[in-house]
């Protein structure tokens, strides 16, 4: 609880140092490169005085570092330090083994959502229904191959026989979310409109859209399990001499 409070703590500090529309500026700008403090006052505008108050306030939130030049010790660079800058987005989550997609039948919010994470993320994505319908909505089917992905083998499925005890599921469904045994409980939930009563293309790219925007949002900030002796980026260590 503690580390979580002190996480929160450190947040708050972020958002505080960039709730001013100057030091906003100086980090956008600190966005594409490094800059020396004159360079961010001469392309902002902004006094010399100015600079510097704001980019006291943003070294002391973690925002930014300065750096002597290698070539004019007399000059030092500002640089942005983007792993601060990330906590704006809110704490991630870690050692995910897989991330299980529900909604009421399984016919099309479900699935295309499990598509598109896979797409998007090295975790793998199931998907199931809490009343699983007979078959994928043809609609949704074409909506995936619009997209590029491929619906060949979809078929539906119970959500209590597919989700696992340390899945992070993700509830695409408000009656889904609603319904969920107490054993599956839902570690996030997002209220994306069934596109079935409307039955029209448009209603089932408007699902696409919404879903696919959240998982751009969400997957960034999942990181999968890794097994011990196997590095992040799935190398194996344990042969290794290093």
């Amino acid at each position: 609880m503690d580390t979580e409070r002190n996480f929160l703590a450190e947040r708050a500090r972020v958002h505080a140092a960039l709730g001013d529309a100057a030091r906003l500026a100086i980090v956008d700008a600190l966005v594409m490169g490094d800059a020396a403090p004159g360079e961010l006052g001469a392309l902002l505008e902004m006094p010399t005085n100015l600079v510097a108050h704001h980019l006291k306030v943003l070294e002391e939130a973690g925002l930014v570092v300065r750096g002597r030049s290698e070539g004019d010790h007399r000059r030092t660079y500002v640089r942005l330090m983007p792993e601060r800058l990330a906590m704006v987005a809110g704490p991630s989550l870690a050692d995910v083994p897989r991330v299980v997609f529900v909604c009421t039948q399984n016919s099309a919010r479900s699935q295309l959502a499990a598509a598109v994470w896979s797409r998007r993320s090295d975790v793998p994505a199931v998907s199931g229904g809490t009343r699983p319908a007979d078959r994928v909505h043809p609609r949704a089917v074409r909506v995936a191959r619009r997209h590029g992905l491929d619906p060949s083998a979809w078929r539906t499925a119970q959500i209590a026989e597919v989700a696992r005890p340390d899945d992070l599921v993700i509830a695409v469904c408000d009656i889904a979310y609603e319904q969920l045994p107490a054993d599956v409980r839902p570690r996030v939930h997002w209220s994306v409109p069934d596109p079935a009563p409307v039955d029209t293309d448009a209603a089932f790219e408007a699902a696409y859209d919404e879903i696919a925007g959240r998982i751009d949002r969400l997957a960034p900030l999942v990181s999968p399990t890794v097994s011990p002796g196997v590095s992040p980026d799935g190398a194996d260590r344990s042969r290794s001499g290093a």
